[in-house]
């Protein structure tokens, strides 16, 4: 064969794309309509491990049984009819290839999160007889945007949070107090509301101390966690007192949850400052209905079984209608 001018230009095309091609930052993969391997590049071999001779001629779910066959497939199937280019991003499944990364930033990271794309590859006839699957490695952009989030999430939770105590602050509380309110306005499901607070609590402050006082609250908390369902809504109001919303729950229903919780706390013990201490909480328990105005009227209905709780000597729970 007589090499021209031309031919040896067409050759050194023909080498540098090959070049770069294997030494290009993202992972390449040529398949046939068989899903057949007819190019593995210099990433792929790198980040998976298997060499070229290991997956050329074998096709893609051999080489790796790992993989989703059915989604790659239907996602492929689009590209070959349609020879639209196909996208899927780590949010959407965060890698294909499972494969471990090596960048000392990212390195909480349990493996590299990818985008990847699948692009129809036409013949001379325009027809799509191959497709090219491109595979980048996003895993610093993952890692920082998860981090965002999980900042987000967190400064979201302390911003609805009581610090003492755990439960939701006051601010919060009411919020979900409002919706709860709405809600039964609207479906007219059951719901009832609990404000305690702890007897004799000033008592407490003056005899043992403010730091004495906040292991009382935070036992109460504790309490109130142990014993509510993820359904129910407990928040620090302020001070020594609390509310709970219990959801689906009428008035009796409440009142059995109330005096649950009335008993535990009373038969508990607190240990702190070197000092055992023991005290009670007064309840009191309206069930939402129609003639509650809005959500403060029905805070104003638990309250004033509250106060009469504590008239009537304090340790008990008091249902208004």
């Amino acid at each position: 064969m007589v090499k021209t001018k031309d031919s040896d230009k067409l050759f050194d095309d023909v080498h540098w794309q090959m070049d770069i091609l294997q030494n290009i930052d993202v992972g390449l993969v040529v398949m046939d309509e068989n899903y057949t391997i007819n190019v593995w590049n210099s990433f792929m071999q790198n980040h998976s491990g298997k060499a070229p001779e290991k997956v050329l001629g074998k096709s893609l779910f051999e080489a790796f049984p790992e993989l989703p066959e059915a989604w790659f497939k239907h996602k492929a199937q689009s590209v070959f009819v349609l020879q639209n280019t196909a996208f899927t991003t780590w949010e959407q499944r965060p890698y294909l290839f499972r494969f471990p990364h090596y960048r000392p930033i990212t390195g909480t990271a349990e493996y590299m999160y990818q985008n990847s794309s699948i692009i129809p590859l036409l013949d001379t006839n325009g027809i799509a007889k191959h497709i090219c699957l491109i595979i980048y490695d996003v895993t610093d952009t993952a890692v920082n945007k998860i981090a965002q989030q999980q900042a987000n999430k967190q400064l979201q939770n302390m911003s609805r949070t009581d610090h003492l105590t755990g439960l939701f602050n006051r601010g919060y509380w009411e919020l979900r107090l409002i919706q709860e309110f709405k809600r039964f306005d609207r479906y007219e499901q059951p719901s009832s509301l609990i404000m305690l607070d702890i007897d004799h609590f000033k008592k407490i402050n003056d005899t043992y101390g403010h730091t004495v006082g906040d292991e009382a609250i935070r036992a109460v908390s504790r309490t109130i966690k142990e014993h509510a369902r993820d359904l129910d809504i407990p928040g620090r109001y302020g001070g020594e007192e609390f509310g709970i919303i219990l959801t689906n729950t009428n008035g009796d229903g409440a009142c059995v949850f109330a005096e649950r919780l009335r008993k535990t706390i009373e038969s508990s013990t607190i240990y702190a400052e070197g000092h055992e201490i023991q005290f009670t909480v007064s309840m009191g328990v309206s069930e939402l209905n129609p003639e509650l105005h809005d959500h403060r009227h029905w805070i104003e209905k638990a309250d004033q079984g509250l106060y009469k709780s504590k008239e009537g000597g304090r340790n008990r729970v008091t249902l208004l209608p």
